[in-house]
């Protein structure tokens, strides 16, 4: 990863955290970041978009950030095509790595309010089981709501914790995740 961009990413996980109740209107907000990625995005290139993170699960607290992942077919396109059709749409682009500071690489771009919050993240990636993971874990937590109760309570904490460090607040909401796509697998083998 070059310099810019993992000096950008180290002041972004820098930046403080907030958890607000869950807000009915995420639901409406995705669905016009949606409407604008489906205008903005070259036809046949984005093969899903989906809103994921906490935002899509009714009734927890979340950072109010809408997450969208978009899965694409090229990513050499993205770079070329697609970087500056959403800079021209008010987003932040940041070549990042997915863990750590190695491939495989995604899309990063990231939307403010005007007062400088971030409003918006979309998650630019290949398709593949990280993908469709954060998929089966938001579903999951959808249709039980008491993991997803647990996962908040888990999210208050880690706040409380780690209120300017979000490379440690994710990093201890991943043994959670684990344990819920593990049970999300089990309880489809069981279908």
């Amino acid at each position: 990863m070059k310099g810019k961009a993992k000096d950008r990413i180290a002041v972004l996980l820098k930046e403080h955290i907030d958890l607000v109740p869950h807000d009915p209107k995420w639901a409406e907000q995705y669905a016009e970041v949606e409407t604008v990625l489906k205008r903005v995005l070259p036809r046949m290139l984005a093969q899903r978009i989906a809103h994921i993170g906490s935002t899509a699960i009714p009734g927890i607290s979340a950072k109010p950030i809408i997450d969208v992942q978009v899965e694409v077919s090229d990513m050499e396109r993205v770079k070329e095509d697609v970087v500056p059709l959403m800079e021209e749409e008010g987003y932040e682009f940041i070549w990042r790595p997915t863990i750590g500071d190695a491939a495989p690489f995604y899309a990063w771009f990231i939307k403010r309010d005007e007062h400088g919050e971030r409003a918006v993240h979309v998650h630019v990636v290949e398709p593949g089981q990280a993908s469709v993971n954060r998929l089966i874990f938001r579903d999951y937590l959808c249709n039980h709501p008491e993991e997803a109760s647990r996962y908040e309570a888990l999210k208050l904490d880690l706040v409380k914790r780690y209120p300017n460090d979000r490379g440690e607040y994710t990093k201890h909401k991943t043994k959670f995740v684990k344990q819920i796509l593990s049970k999300a697998r089990k309880e489809k083998m069981r279908r």
